[in-house]
């Protein structure tokens, strides 16, 4: 029988945690979605986070004792909600852990396609000097249209400004210059860029659809490091084909993995990341890690963790 609180957590994490865990708790180390199954049973607080979704959600489902879910990803729009709100589990998510280096991805794609640098690197394999750029476009004096304003889009706006580019924001709730969600479809077609930084709910999903497609500017960007359900991605490739838009880079995609057949790989003004700008650092695990050992002090002593995943809204 347990003689203190039963964390089950991942055994990957162990190297980083294990001399930094404090007194009083019952660690079920595991290694495997059998031996996670087995550990989680009695757990009162669980971090499960594995690439194997579906054996993340078997495993919180078997997870019956559970009080505080921990993960290091910021969408959850994978989790039952449901099953989170009858068994009342505090999720905390990883908003804001790789914001700093999504920000920095979404800087780097919209360069990548300005200055057509994708072509540069095929003329370096091909050893062909190139005496021509094959993009002539600046961020500079640029507009760009921000969808969401959370941990990501917070550190997009003042990078993005720092090249003197004119970033408008949508956030729910607008203020301070803000759009509201009801404003910026009448004004898409002032943007030069247009960026999704908002979670995956009902109320976003296919946000970008084609009405939306066709009121760009001809040589608009779409820019997407959220969700792929975000766009409606038929629309986007049927417009990407007839060349009525600019371009998109594409961070995530609909499904993931994207099928090896997919229209998206040929087509040369569409740029697939396969969604790595949250893995393109190497401090997420030590972020995570202190976030969760921070959190877990407030919650032996009976204070609130945070950041609060709330299934009602999705974020």
């Amino acid at each position: 029988m347990s003689t203190g609180t039963i964390l089950a957590i991942s055994g990957r994490l162990r190297p980083m945690l294990e001399h930094r865990l404090p007194d009083g708790l019952d660690v079920r180390w595991f290694m495997t979605k059998e031996e996670a199954l087995e550990a989680v049973p009695e757990a009162e607080i669980g971090w499960f986070d594995t690439s194997d979704l579906d054996a993340m959600v078997k495993i919180l489902r078997a997870a019956k004792s559970l009080k505080w879910l921990n993960s290091n990803f910021s969408g959850l729009d994978f989790l039952p909600f449901d099953l989170l709100l009858e068994r009342e589990i505090t999720v905390t998510n990883g908003a804001g852990i790789n914001a700093i280096t999504i920000a920095e991805y979404v800087v780097m794609g919209m360069l990548n396609i300005a200055k057509g640098y994708r072509d540069v690197v095929h003329a370096q394999d091909r050893k062909e000097w190139l005496h021509e750029s094959p993009g002539k476009r600046e961020l500079f004096g640029s507009k760009a249209l921000l969808l969401g304003y959370g941990a990501i889009g917070r550190l997009i706006k003042p990078r993005l400004e720092a090249f003197d580019v004119d970033v408008t924001v949508v956030r729910r709730n607008g203020g301070e210059g803000a759009l509201t969600p009801d404003q910026w479809g009448d004004q898409l077609g002032d943007f030069d860029w247009v960026i999704l930084a908002v979670p995956a709910t009902p109320e976003t999903n296919t946000m970008i659809g084609a009405d939306e497609l066709a009121a760009m500017k001809s040589n608009a960007v779409v820019v997407n490091i959220a969700r792929g359900t975000l766009i409606d991605q038929p629309a986007l490739v049927e417009c990407l084909q007839a060349k009525t838009i600019g371009g998109a880079f594409l961070d995530v995609t609909t499904p993931e993995p994207l099928p090896a057949d997919h229209p998206l790989w040929t087509l040369d003004n569409a740029h697939i990341t396969m969604h790595l700008s949250g893995r393109s650092q190497d401090k997420m695990f030590q972020r995570g890690g202190d976030r969760f050992l921070d959190n877990l002090a407030k919650y032996m002593r009976g204070e609130p963790v945070a950041p609060v995943f709330d299934p009602v809204l999705g974020y």
